[in-house]
């Protein structure tokens, strides 16, 4: 399974960060530095990983005004990803 396509077009930290933010397609995600593990969760709830990730990708997202436009052409289809679970809790 694919992970939900985002429209077209964060600052480095501690193991495990998390950010929210107003999205139509991510509700929030962490990285997981050492393991340079990207999880995200979209609105749908749906829960992806994305491995390999570099931290400087992991930076320009969080930074990134508009996250579904970074994450279409920047994370999307470019690292190895699996579906995790289903947050009950979202959308």
């Amino acid at each position: 399974m694919r992970p939900p396509t985002a429209p077209q077009a964060g600052a480095v930290g501690a193991t495990r960060r998390s950010a929210r933010m107003p999205s139509s397609v991510i509700r929030r995600f962490s990285y997981d530095e050492p393991r340079r593990c990207l999880r995200v969760t979209f609105v749908s709830g749906e829960v992806y990983e994305y491995d390999g990730v570099p931290p400087e990708v992991n930076a320009a997202f969080r930074e990134a005004f508009s996250k579904g436009q970074f994450f279409g052409p920047n994370i999307r289809d470019r690292y190895p990803f699996r579906r995790i679970e289903r947050d009950w809790r979202c959308g």
